[in-house]
Parts: C-alpha cells; structure tokens; sequence
C-alpha cells in the first residue's frame, strides 16, 4: 500500500502528454505513466532524470507543509545521485 502518492504531467520529446504518477512504498518510490485519464497506469522500470527531479521538487514542497519528514528529501537525493551521478543536485 502506497504511503504517499504524487502527480505530475510532462511532454515527451515526440510531444507526446502524459500523466506521471509516483507512490512511495516503503522506502522505494515507484514510478506510473498513462497517456489519457481512462487508460491504465503503466510501470516504468527506468525513469527518465526530468522525473527524478519533478519527484524532488515535489517532495520539497511536501516537506515544507509538513506532510512529509526531511529525511525523504535526503533519501531522495541519494536515490538520484546513485541513478544519475552526472546530475547536479
């Protein structure tokens, strides 16, 4: 059961609109995408660094209205410093 969930919308590179989803469960976020609102929620294994970022900014926001702890925020960061090394965060 997911403990905390967080949405978002971007544009692919083909200019394609999706709706990105991602749930925490435990410590490991998990990431979902669907094109259009009645379409399944699809599992992506590999998120791309511009979602790893928007989770961040999100999880930054959620952190100041207390309703996630600040240790989210560095788990977070170590996650995406493992993934991507090459970003700067």
């Amino acid at each position: 059961m997911p403990k905390a969930e967080i949405s978002w919308k971007r544009v692919t590179e083909d200019g394609v609109k999706l709706q990105v989803n991602a749930q925490r469960v435990s410590r490991e976020w998990r990431f979902f995408q669907r094109e259009k609102r009645f379409d399944q929620w699809q599992p992506v294994p590999e998120p791309p660094l511009e979602d790893w970022l928007e989770l961040l900014d999100a999880v930054q926001r959620l952190i100041t209205r207390r309703r996630l702890q600040p240790e989210h925020e560095e788990r977070l960061r170590r996650r995406i410093r493992e993934r991507f090394p090459e970003a700067k965060i």
